[in-house]
């Protein structure tokens, strides 16, 4: 991520909601629709350093537009046990 000047950052919980909404969505919204879904209001930016966040932890891509969860934990221990080497 860069550095920018913040005027909020995300608490947990509002990183959680994000998420949640990510994941629940019926289908791959875009970053507005994705915005104006969630349960309480955020800041625009502080949802910008959410998504960058959650991109840079490799749990979400963006493409075509649309937000994609990508992440999945159950695969990811499989992989772990094996000698496999995760970047």
């Amino acid at each position: 991520m860069e550095t920018q000047q913040l005027l909020h950052y995300p608490r947990l919980d509002t990183v959680l909601m994000v998420e949640e909404a990510i994941k629940e969505a019926k289908e791959y919204p875009s970053k507005r629709q994705l915005w104006l879904s969630l349960k309480r209001k955020v800041m625009y930016q502080t949802f910008n350093v959410i998504i960058a966040y959650l991109e840079d932890s490799g749990k979400v891509i963006q493409k075509n537009g649309k937000i994609i969860w990508i992440w999945n934990p159950e695969l990811v221990k499989k992989y772990s046990r094996s000698k496999l080497v995760l970047k």
